[in-house]
Order: structure tokens, then C-alpha cells, then sequence
């Protein structure tokens, strides 16, 4: 065995069934969707079936999906466009501590522009407190952001109780969904959410597409200004090539949620870790309420990157980074409270589709001969 890919998290390949769908939209049908004439008919179809995909998987109206470039263009949107829509009724925003940069980064432009953010912590398990988000709350709160599951640990958030929460308070919630789309249910009435992020690439789409959902009446000014694409909500032509991709793959996604093959995988993935390193190896993040394709694990006493410089046919990601010698943690385990000394050998292992019993074997041995030896 040549090279192990235990980095579904970061990114996932694309799948084949979604490659054949795309294909006809490389060569055969290049019409614009917008116009009305015979060559806009397949491209104006595509683009509603794909919709519909999407809104089969989230169980919404199709009217309430719109195509993005990606996860950080959606998270953008429901961030930008709810501080400029709700500007009249207040400026304040909760979010988390550990929200993807995608999350974090708009809030701190945002803040340039006036809006006050609070940054809640977690605790231990990566898991924010309903209770630190009530406190938060003060009569000029517009937007609750909290991602439903974390893309390190894979700790799922109690979104649905934040919800409800908010909707006591009549503030609208957000969440970014790129990591749990596909893996978990998002159905975004049983979540209870306002606005819901996706991103293709991390579900078996394309790099470069994701989606909006927008609940209907939902007050949030338009991304893109131009044209009226997207029912007015975002100008552009829109791109029928990876929309057909991004609905394949939801599609696909809700014909699978059901299987346990990744969560019975990640768990003898883990019990074969515990074997051969037994104390020498912890778990981060909660040890229920998680993805079921995340594994997130310290090695004590060696820093992570060295464990994988040592398996180069290995592709998974670190917790932590060296400079000049110093080990500096994420930003996620520093707001868990794990320790610098744990941390430093952190180590994300996330599962997919394609990933393999006699892969995780593989891994196991490459660990214990050559990446964690002490």
C-alpha cells in the first residue's frame, strides 16, 4: 500500500457519479440559464433539478437554496448580508471562539464597520454552553453564528437548543454546516436555523461550489449586486457545470446518511490506536456527540508534525504548528484547555468514503514502526 488519504476533513475527492453528471456540461450544453431561448433549456434545467437536490438533503423549499462559490462565500453571506439588512434594529453578534476562519474573519471586518461580536468559549469536549449564549444576549443581538459540527474534533453543537433560544429572543441563527453536511442529518427544520452554510468539496462535489440556505423571509441584503440571479439574491451567471455537481452529490449524500460504515470504522480505527499505544494516546474532542467520520488524537511527547514528516505516505492533518522551536497549538485546542505538552502531538484523522479497514491497518503499523516511536 502506497499512500493512506485520512484527510476527508480538509477535503474529499470527488465522486465518480458526480463526474459523470458534470460531464454533458463540459461540452454539450453551454447555454445560459438566464436567457429563454432553446440552448438556455437544459442549463435552466439542471440548475432547478440541482436545487432541488440540495433542498431534498437540507428538507427545504427549493427557493430557499442559492448556489455559492463555496462555504466561505456562503458563511460571508449570511454574516454581511444580516448585519446590513438588520442594521436599523441593532448591531450586536454571538458567535464561538472556535468557528472556521471563514466565520471569524468576516466577524473582525465586520467589527471595522461597527458591529460589536462576542466570542463565546467552550468547554472541554469543544462543546459551547446554551446557557454563556443566553448571557450574551442583549436587546441590540441581530445574529447568532455557531457551526454545527467543529472541522478538528468534530464535536457537534447544540444548535437546535440555540435556536430555540434565539427564537425566544427574536434573533436569527446561522450555522456553518460545511463539515456536518453529508455526514449528519441537517434538515434545517429539525435544526431550527435561519441560515445554513455548505461546501461542495466536502462532500464529494467540486472544489469551488457550495450553497446558501435562506429561510423564507429572512431579512439579509444581496452578496453579489448586479443582475437579478438567484431570485435578486446573488448577480451572476449562474455556474450549471457545479451546481449539477454540488446536487449529484447531495443527493448521493442523503442516499448514504443512514450507513454506519464510517462511525464502526473510526471506532476500530481508535480501539487499534488504543492497542498499540494504550495511555500514550488521548481522544479530543466529545466523545458522543461527534462526527462519525473524526478522529482527533494526541500523542504524548512528540509533536505531531514530526509524527507525519516520519509517514510521508500519509496524509492527515496536525493540531498544532512549530516555529523557531516553540510548538504553538490551534486555536481550538487552546480554547478546550488541552495542555501544550498534549498538544503538540495532535493529530486529525477523518474518514470517507473510500477509506478502508486494511487502510487503517496500514496506518496503525506506519505509527507504531516509524511515526510515534518513544
Amino acid at each position: 500500500m502506497e499512500k493512506v488519504y485520512l484527510d476527508y476533513n480538509a477535503s474529499t475527492p470527488i465522486d465518480p457519479r458526480v463526474v459523470e453528471a458534470m460531464s454533458p456540461f463540459l461540452h454539450a450544453y453551454y447555454g445560459n440559464p438566464s436567457t429563454s431561448h432553446w440552448a438556455a433549456v437544459p442549463a435552466k434545467e439542471a440548475v432547478n433539478r440541482a436545487r432541488r437536490q440540495v433542498a431534498s438533503l437540507l428538507q427545504c423549499d427549493p427557493s430557499e437554496v442559492i448556489f455559492t462559490s463555496g462555504g466561505s462565500e456562503a458563511n460571508n453571506h449570511a454574516l454581511k448580508g444580516v448585519f446590513h439588512a438588520l442594521a436599523h434594529k441593532g448591531n450586536h453578534i454571538i458567535t464561538t471562539a472556535i468557528e472556521h476562519p471563514a466565520i471569524l474573519e468576516p466577524c473582525r471586518f465586520l467589527e471595522r464597520l461597527g458591529a460589536k461580536v462576542t466570542y463565546i468559549g467552550v468547554d472541554q469536549y469543544g462543546e459551547v454552553s446554551v446557557e454563556e449564549i443566553e448571557k450574551a444576549i442583549t436587546d441590540q443581538t441581530i445574529l447568532i453564528s455557531v457551526m454545527h459540527a467543529n472541522n478538528e474534533v468534530g464535536t457537534i453543537q447544540p444548535i437546535r437548543q440555540i435556536a430555540e433560544l434565539a427564537k425566544k429572543h427574536g434573533i436569527l441563527v446561522h450555522t456553518d454546516a460545511a463539515q456536518s453536511v453529508g455526514k449528519v442529518p441537517t434538515r434545517v427544520d429539525e435544526l431550527g436555523v435561519d441560515l445554513l452554510s455548505i461546501a461542495g468539496h466536502k462532500l464529494y462535489a467540486p472544489k469551488g461550489v457550495g450553497a446558501l440556505y435562506i429561510r423564507k423571509g429572512t431579512p439579509i441584503e444581496s452578496f453579489i449586486h448586479g443582475a437579478g440571479h438567484e431570485e435578486g439574491r446573488r448577480a451572476g451567471t449562474e455556474n450549471v457545470l457545479m451546481a449539477v455537481g454540488l446536487g449529484v452529490a447531495c443527493e448521493i449524500a442523503e442516499q448514504e446518511l443512514a450507513n454506519p460504515g464510517i462511525r464502526e470504522l473510526r471506532e476500530y480505527f481508535w480501539r487499534q490506536l488504543q492497542e498499540a499505544f494504550g495511555d500514550s494516546v488521548r481522544l479530543n474532542g466529545h466523545p458522543e456527540h461527534r462526527l462519525p467520520n473524526t478522529l482527533n488524537v494526541s500523542f504524548k511527547g512528540r509533536p505531531g508534525s514530526d509524527i507525519l514528516g516520519a509517514v510521508p505516505e500519509l496524509a492527515a492533518s496536525t493540531g498544532s504548528a512549530c516555529h523557531s522551536g516553540q510548538i504553538k497549538l490551534s486555536a481550538v485546542l487552546q480554547e478546550m484547555g488541552v495542555s501544550a505538552f498534549d498538544g503538540q502531538g495532535t493529530i486529525r484523522f477523518s474518514l470517507g468514503r473510500y477509506t478502508t479497514k486494511e487502510e487503517l491497518d496500514q496506518t496503525v503499523q506506519w505509527l507504531k514502526s516509524r511515526g510515534y516511536t518513544e
